[in-house]
């Protein structure tokens, strides 16, 4: 199995100061099939990562059984389903998706979209994505994510999903 072989993040509280570019104690960096995500700040309250996600990218519906999420778009478009809607949120937009949320973000785009999410509490998210750093197999993808509190819908289940 894929996973990220750095060491554990382990949560704790939230640090104050102020953490340079491309500095920090989460330099971490994950791809999961096609995105690239950058931890930005992890602590017990919250986890926020910065995501680039090329044209044709996109995660489907699924749920943050507990964990509220949120998008800050800092470029590009992002076709959003939320709660049985699909909507599109772009550069300054927020999107906020509380827990038990059905939702989903696709890039339908010609250009790359830029974010910066974050869930609070923070929950095992992070160490969701070590475990899914690089992995092909979009199966694996959902079990591993089943056992880190996301909940993926059935495919099909959502029109107009990818």
């Amino acid at each position: 199995m894929s996973g990220f072989d750095a060491e554990e993040i382990i949560l704790g509280p939230l640090p104050k100061g102020i953490t340079r570019a491309g500095e920090g104690q989460y330099k971490r960096v994950w791809n999961v099939l096609g995105h690239t995500y950058w931890a930005k700040a992890v602590s017990e309250t919250s986890f926020a990562f910065e995501t680039l996600d090329p044209p044709g990218t996109g995660v489907p519906p699924h749920v943050h059984t507990t964990q509220d999420e949120h998008i800050h778009v800092l470029d590009g478009v992002f076709t959003l389903y939320l709660d049985g809607q699909w909507e599109k949120a772009g550069p300054g937009d927020t999107v906020l998706m509380p827990k038990g949320l059905p939702h989903a973000y696709y890039n339908r785009g010609d250009g790359d979209a830029r974010a910066l999410f974050w869930v609070s509490p923070a929950g095992r998210l992070a160490s969701l994505f070590d475990r899914l750093h690089d992995l092909t197999d979009p199966a694996e993808v959902v079990r591993q994510s089943a056992l880190h509190d996301v909940d993926f819908l059935p495919p099909g289940s959502v029109e107009g999903a990818d």
